[in-house]
């Protein structure tokens, strides 16, 4: 987790395109200057990046049902739910599945553990659309690699 960067996903350690599922590991850093403030003595990962790792972790499953060909953009967070601290050195397994796609929408499920305890869940909205910038692919091409994107997953069929 890189978290200056909003690289808030490790690894991809599960893609099933037929399932419609995904799940992803991130490792809380021990020191980062989001916790000198979030709170001064009891560091917290702030629940806005906890949704931000959901929808990353969306966000990925997503390509993949698309073929790379679309990217999916966070639109709408619904009932999201903050139930245990994040702290920081946690490793957090993310995961989450397509409930609705249609008509240049997404809706997925997603939630994040650590140790086996849910710590916060959430049903997230995409809008997708062509890449906005071919340097945008590039990016999210380099990004696919570096977090270990089942190439896989986009082969045409």
């Amino acid at each position: 987790m890189n978290l200056e960067y909003f690289q808030l996903i490790d690894r991809i350690v599960g893609l099933d395109a037929d399932g419609r599922t995904i799940t992803v590991e991130a490792q809380v850093p021990q020191t980062s200057t989001i916790f000198e403030g979030h709170f001064p003595g009891h560091p917290l990962m702030p629940g806005v990046l906890l949704i931000e790792s959901m929808a990353q972790t969306s966000g990925w499953l997503l390509i993949a049902l698309l073929k790379f060909e679309r990217m999916p953009f966070l639109a709408a967070v619904k009932e999201a739910k903050m139930r245990d601290f994040v702290t920081p050195g946690q490793r957090l397994t993310i995961d989450a599945s397509v409930v609705h796609d249609g008509s240049g929408f997404a809706v997925t499920e997603a939630r994040v553990r650590a140790d086996g305890k849910l710590k916060c869940n959430a049903t997230l909205t995409f809008r997708h659309t062509p890449f906005p910038h071919p340097d945008m692919r590039g990016h999210m091409e380099a990004v696919a690699t570096r977090i270990g994107f089942p190439r896989q997953a986009i082969a045409h069929g």
